[in-house]
């Protein structure tokens, strides 16, 4: 009998990474998109996962690699078609994520009508924190997010902005794609997001709740 795999260690386990975009209107609004009526997904390989101590690689076709600031949530049950009722007895827990984003290779993929794997799939594209268990955040729509960059103050935001909210999200995207344990929902970003260059360190967190810090490096390949 297989040993079980520790959600503590997720990213080393987990198959898919589900992300909404455009769940903060402010984001929304400074990215020049419209507010959607309905949560725009995408997805990102597992191999995008940078745990804490690993560096954010920057990908060389890239001049404007930018940091999304994200609210994960783990999954810890098969969930298919969930009411949202109960989509939340199939959250694990939750970490900390950033969607990094070639955003000049995003707008010209958006140009184009083509799909953002290249601006949002690459290889280390998805850092994040520590494994929080669900239940040191009774409520996922209550908590203040921040990150910075060399010190500097650039995004902070309230989880209570999501357009769509957790068990919305669950619901609706249980009902596409299956969910299995260890899959993660990024959940969208706040204001605020920038660019970043080689060597910068970036530290997020979750008030009172979690921490992380990366260095971004510019791989030899």
């Amino acid at each position: 009998m297989a040993a079980p795999r520790p959600l503590a260690r997720f990213w080393e386990w987990g198959k898919n990474i589900v992300c909404v975009g455009r769940n903060y209107a402010e984001h929304a609004q400074e990215m020049g998109s419209a507010v959607l009526r309905e949560p725009v997904l995408f997805l990102k390989p597992s191999t995008a996962y940078v745990p804490e101590g690993a560096p954010i690689p920057m990908p060389a076709y890239t001049r404007d690699l930018q940091h999304e600031l994200e609210l994960g949530v783990l999954v810890g049950r098969r969930a298919r078609a969930v009411p949202q009722a109960a989509a939340m007895d199939h959250v694990a827990g939750y970490a900390l994520c950033l969607d990094m984003t070639a955003r000049d290779v995003q707008k010209e993929c958006k140009r184009q009508g083509l799909p953002w794997t290249l601006a949002k799939g690459f290889t280390g594209s998805c850092p994040v924190s520590a494994f929080v268990p669900k239940e040191r955040i009774p409520d996922p729509q209550s908590l203040k997010l921040w990150l910075t960059v060399n010190g500097e103050l650039r995004q902070e935001g309230d989880t209570a902005s999501m357009i769509f909210s957790i068990p919305y999200i669950i619901s609706y995207v249980s009902k596409i794609i299956t969910l299995e344990e260890g899959d993660i929902l990024l959940t969208g970003s706040p204001k605020g997001v920038g660019t970043v260059k080689e060597n910068d360190e970036i530290q997020a967190g979750i008030h009172g709740i979690v921490s992380m810090r990366f260095t971004v490096e510019r791989p030899e390949y």
